[in-house]
């Protein structure tokens, strides 16, 4: 009930003024009661208890008063000082250069500066605190200040702003009445409001302007010069097909007066002009030319020739601009055209001349692969006519051999049977080297097992090296490779015997490395090495190291031999060499899929050139060359065998027909003259008499020979006949 009495906005004197007035009353309610009842001392016991709880409520509504005068104090220093700031703030942005408005996060204005919006007056007035952002817009977008774009209504306008105004960042400009250009800012404060400036760009814009008339001023000059001084003639035409620019060279090719030549005139006037002193080209005419200039749209690029007058010839490009327009360039080619003209002249008569020495060069080609066959015959029969005295020499030395001669006679016999090996051997490689120049070298390529060639090599050579004191090694292997195996042969032969030629001491080691699919045939020896600028050389005709080496060693011809029968197997071939140290040639030959094969076994006869021949045997002599013929049959006879002999085919056959006795073996030359060939004799002999022994005797290595002698299954003797391979085969059969 005290509280209730207590007003908080009286002051502390009339809240104290009426408290006592409360304590009097009470204290004459308690004496009144104490009278009436008799408790006067319960009454008056009360009364001192209220008065100590006046006394305390008194104390604390005093607390209570200081609070809220200090409260008052406080809150009023508050919103001094938030006036203060407001006016700071609204005096801060009113000296902001830029227009400046603040919308909450609810779209509504807060505030703006005197310079927002002040080149729209009917707006500016309707800027109070609470606009919506929405109208605001609007109102913008109906001002007649606002110089709207092109097509485009105030619901557009607005209806665009709006949209910008979604993102947290915008810059844009507004062109207002007059050319006035004002740039627009917005962004987006941390409480979701919008913050925009409005600056005044329209000096900013006009200098630009400005500057850019003055750029095209600067590149129309630029363009006018240029275009003046270029070679040709361009006109400029606009949408229209008006002339809008040309320079001087386009009125001299045309023969235009320059007073034709003038902004405006139509294309079509201007091609009248000329239009009957040119002709155009197949591709082009002057309907197809006025199509292209009256369409619409984008055009695609002409270019066509025309002639004016009676000797000049223009080059036309025309193509579009993006406006419309388009351009016409006119180029003088005629000293082009008289150029190209001169060249094709020029052309044709070297295309005569090509012609007529490419028919001369084909005519020495032809002479010169005529001539290059001809050697070849020339050398194949040249050398055949050798073999053929030469294998009955070697034969008449052989059967002179072990007849009690003199030791003079015998060494002499020696060095005759040595220099014909010697011919011999040069005769081969003279074949060879001729087989493999003219490409006619036929190869079979096929599977060859190493561990027999590699052993006839070492029964082949083991001698050469021990009469040299030379230490012949060669590893076996049993792999099998693709390769020819006559050449390959001859390959490994011409290798281990420089190798043992040129080495003095030491040894010479053979043998083969797998390499991937390949196989490395590697012939290494301890000898005086080869030079670095040497190592080419020695694959040259006729060319040795050692000059001071005798011709019965070699005449250059066995690394020559080599490296074209690689090159023509495709086997690369390699050359290592330190000199003082030795050598190493490696030949590279790829993996036969035939596996490993067993080596055949070779008897001690056909490994010595010897053994025991039969002495009841009849052996028939077709040979067409007296002289070897006799020296066969002696040695023959020498051996024990009886002999009969023919010159010829047909007469071995009427022999044979007469006798009524099949000898035992046949030794036919391939060549017997006119008649049958070797091939042909021995053929009908099995074909009347069954599959008899025959061998073929011939100086042609051929490959087609060869393949037509295993076909009809007859194994060859070349010549020069060894009298020790002749004794292995008689021996054998």
């Amino acid at each position: 009930m005290i509280t209730s009495l207590i007003n908080p906005a009286d002051s502390a004197e009339r809240r104290t003024e009426k408290l006592l007035t409360i304590a009097e009353a009470l204290m004459r309610r308690v004496e009144q009661a104490t009278d009436d009842s008799g408790a006067a001392y319960a009454q008056f016991q009360r009364a001192a208890l209220l008065e100590d709880q006046v006394r305390e409520r008194t104390h604390d509504l005093g607390r209570a008063l200081d609070l809220l005068n200090e409260s008052n104090a406080r809150l009023a220093e508050a919103m001094r000082e938030a006036e203060t700031a407001r006016q700071n703030l609204s005096n801060a942005i009113e000296t902001v250069q830029e227009g400046f408005a603040l919308f909450d996060r609810e779209e509504r204005l807060v505030m703006c500066n005197s310079r927002f919006a002040m080149h729209m007056p009917d707006v500016h007035a309707a800027l109070q605190p609470g606009l919506a952002f929405q109208d605001y817009v609007a109102m913008v977008s109906r001002s007649p200040h606002l110089a709207l774009p092109e097509g485009e209504g105030a619901p557009d306008w607005a209806q665009g702003r709006l949209g910008r105004h979604k993102d947290r960042h915008v810059i844009f400009n507004v062109r207002l009445a007059g050319e006035h250009w004002v740039q627009v800012s917005e962004h987006r404060t941390a409480d979701g409001g919008t913050v925009i400036l409005q600056t005044d760009v329209t000096d900013i814009i006009r200098a630009e302007r400005h500057e850019r008339g003055k750029l095209l001023d600067d590149q129309a000059r630029v363009i006018r010069a240029t275009l003046d001084h270029i070679d040709q003639g361009v006109g400029i035409f606009d949408a229209e097909a008006r002339l809008v620019g040309w320079n001087q060279r386009l009125g001299t090719l045309l023969s235009l007066p320059m007073g034709r030549l003038r902004i405006g005139a139509s294309f079509e006037h201007l091609f009248s002009r000329f239009r009957a002193e040119i002709r155009f080209g197949a591709d082009m005419s002057a309907g197809q030319l006025m199509a292209w200039v009256q369409a619409s749209g984008r055009r695609p690029p002409l270019e066509f020739e025309v002639r004016r007058g009676g000797d000049l010839i223009l080059d036309i490009f025309a193509q579009g601009t993006p406006d419309g327009g388009f351009v016409l360039s006119f180029t003088d080619v005629t000293a082009e055209r008289a150029a190209l003209e001169a060249l094709s002249r020029a052309n044709e008569t070297l295309e005569a001349r090509v012609i007529e020495r490419t028919l001369e060069l084909e005519d020495a080609l032809g002479h010169a692969e005529r001539a290059n066959a001809s050697r070849s015959r020339f050398v194949a029969a040249a050398s055949h006519d050798l073999l053929q005295p030469l294998s009955a020499a070697k034969l008449f030395i052989g059967l002179i051999g072990g007849e009690g001669l003199e030791p003079g006679a015998q060494l002499a016999l020696e060095k005759a049977q040595n220099a014909l090996i010697s011919v011999e051997g040069l005769l081969d490689a003279l074949l060879n080297i001729s087989k493999l120049e003219s490409g006619k070298a036929a190869v079979s390529v096929g599977a060859v097992q190493l561990d027999r060639l590699l052993h006839t090599l070492a029964d082949e050579f083991a001698p050469m090296a021990a009469a040299k004191g030379l230490a012949l090694t060669v590893v076996s292997c049993g792999l099998a490779v693709e390769s020819d195996p006559a050449y390959l042969r001859r390959i490994l032969q011409n290798l281990i015997g420089n190798a043992i030629r040129y080495t003095g001491r030491g040894r010479v080691l053979v043998g083969a490395r797998r390499r991937g699919n390949g196989v490395r045939l590697e012939v290494w020896d301890t000898g005086p090495g080869i030079p670095e600028e040497d190592q080419d050389d020695i694959f040259k005709e006729f060319h040795r190291l050692n000059a001071r080496a005798s011709a019965s060693e070699g005449m250059g011809l066995g690394l020559a031999i080599v490296e074209r029968a690689c090159a023509l197997l495709g086997h690369p071939l390699e050359l290592r060499s330190v000199v003082g140290r030795g050598t190493c040639f490696t030949v590279q030959v790829p993996r036969s899929a035939v596996g490993p094969g067993r080596p055949r076994p070779v008897d001690k006869a056909e490994r010595q050139g010897g053994g025991m021949l039969a002495t009841d045997r009849i052996a028939f002599l077709v040979e067409n060359d007296a002289d070897l013929r006799r020296a066969l049959g002696l040695i023959l006879e020498k051996w024990g065998m009886t002999v009969l002999e023919a010159g010829s085919g047909e007469e071995a056959l009427a022999l044979i027909e007469e006798i009524g006795i099949l000898p035992d073996i046949f030794l036919v030359d391939q060549q017997l003259g006119a008649g049958i060939t070797g091939i042909e004799f021995v053929s009908r002999i099995r074909a009347r008499h069954g599959p008899v022994p025959a061998r073929l005797i011939t100086a042609n290595r051929g490959w087609d020979l060869r393949a037509a002698a295993t076909t009809a299954g007859i194994e060859i003797l070349f010549k020069p006949i060894d009298p020790q391979a002749l004794q292995a085969v008689m021996a054998r059969l």
